[in-house]
């Protein structure tokens, strides 16, 4: 057990270590069309399709109206060894600053150079994060820092604690893992036991008898406001939703995604009923954004027929997974789906007010996952 006076040592310790250089040269930008596009690419080649140049610059150019981004890039000398994307948003009156995207999940915060440990560039974010934030000031106070979705256990990310971070557990990420031998939905419909397999195909039944169809939605441009309308009555319905994603988004996102990109539609009468994105990032497929008439859920099962198109999706890509996100966890356990804890990395650039910050997200509750196993063993 630390003594009092060990823990004023540690702290006297931490605050000197938050207020000197970590030794890193910085690049900091509003646009990452303003920073080195070589050395941007060079970092983010192979990672997450959410820190490429082209799904950034499609964010910017069709950002929610309460959100600017600003991102950055770290060298070690003249070698570039970290990408930092970030933005400032305004959220209820409060202005924070976030390390990650407010529009997707995962760590979307920091892409690093092989050969680096994680553990020496994380406080290298924290210093960039601190960075912008004072850079900022002209503009307005910003009243919290986070960084957003870094996995449970990630390597190298408890180095922010020594900066004031300290980790709140959120939702689970609900990741299917999908087995070498499916090929094809078929495939994954054979591996579940019989009364989850006809739970599916119910779903299948009830929709062909109220006349929906269901096939791939090819003009993402013609169908944006149509798109926007179903989105938002998800949105609103949801309980947390920091950011709202304008009608642009949609066209911007299918010319940034290219074949990356699936979307779905449920029709019926020639009227789409609901759709589903979804995004093949490396050898995962993120369930991204999906949309439906909220007023017939009692009547057709929209949503459920939305989840199984993201699976079909990412077998026709051969992914080895597909992330479902932190939302209603309970379809998304009966389709095979298992909780994947992660982290909100939370800190107040005031340290006075950082314990009643982590006491306040502390209480924040956050969904169970419940345990299914709808596969034959």
């Amino acid at each position: 057990m630390t003594t009092l006076l060990e823990q004023v040592k540690a702290a006297v310790a931490g605050h000197a270590e938050r207020s000197r250089p970590t030794g890193f040269g910085f690049a900091l930008a509003e646009s990452v069309s303003q920073l080195d596009a070589e050395a941007w690419d060079g970092l983010t080649a192979g990672g997450s399709f959410f820190l490429s140049r082209r799904y950034l610059s499609a964010l910017e150019a069709a950002a929610p109206t309460n959100l600017s981004p600003r991102c950055a890039l770290l060298y070690k000398g003249r070698r570039p060894v970290a990408a930092v994307s970030c933005q400032l948003v305004k959220v209820k009156g409060a202005r924070l600053l976030v390390a990650g995207n407010l529009a997707s999940w995962g760590q979307h915060a920091a892409a690093f150079a092989p050969g680096v440990a994680p553990a020496e560039l994380w406080p290298g974010v924290a210093e960039a994060l601190y960075r912008i934030r004072r850079a900022e000031r002209l503009s307005g106070r910003t009243d919290f820092v986070l960084v957003k979705d870094v996995p449970e256990g990630d390597a190298g990310v408890g180095a922010l604690r020594r900066f004031g971070y300290r980790p709140i557990a959120t939702d689970p990420d609900m990741v299917l893992d999908l087995r070498p031998e499916w090929r094809n939905f078929a495939d994954y419909l054979a591996g579940l036991q019989s009364k989850y397999r006809s739970a599916i195909r119910g779903v299948d039944k009830k929709l062909a008898a109220a006349g929906c169809t269901v096939s791939p939605l090819a003009d993402v441009a013609g169908e944006a406001l149509r798109l926007q309308t179903l989105y938002r009555q998800v949105l609103e319905a949801s309980r947390v939703h920091p950011v709202e994603l304008p009608a642009a988004y949609w066209p911007a996102l299918a010319e940034a995604a290219g074949p990356d990109l699936k979307m779905t539609g449920v029709y019926r009468d020639g009227s789409l009923l609901g759709f589903a994105a979804t995004v093949r990032d490396g050898d995962t497929a993120v369930a991204y954004y999906l949309g439906y008439e909220r007023a017939l859920r009692d009547e057709l099962p929209l949503y459920f027929r939305l989840l199984h198109a993201n699976i079909e999706a990412a077998l026709s890509w051969g992914c080895r997974r597909v992330s479902f996100g932190r939302t209603c966890l309970e379809p998304k356990a009966q389709l095979g789906a298992k909780p994947v804890p992660t982290n909100l990395w939370a800190r107040h650039p005031n340290p006075l007010v950082n314990g009643v910050v982590r006491t306040f997200y502390g209480a924040v509750p956050h969904g169970e996952a419940p345990d299914r196993d709808p596969f034959k063993a």
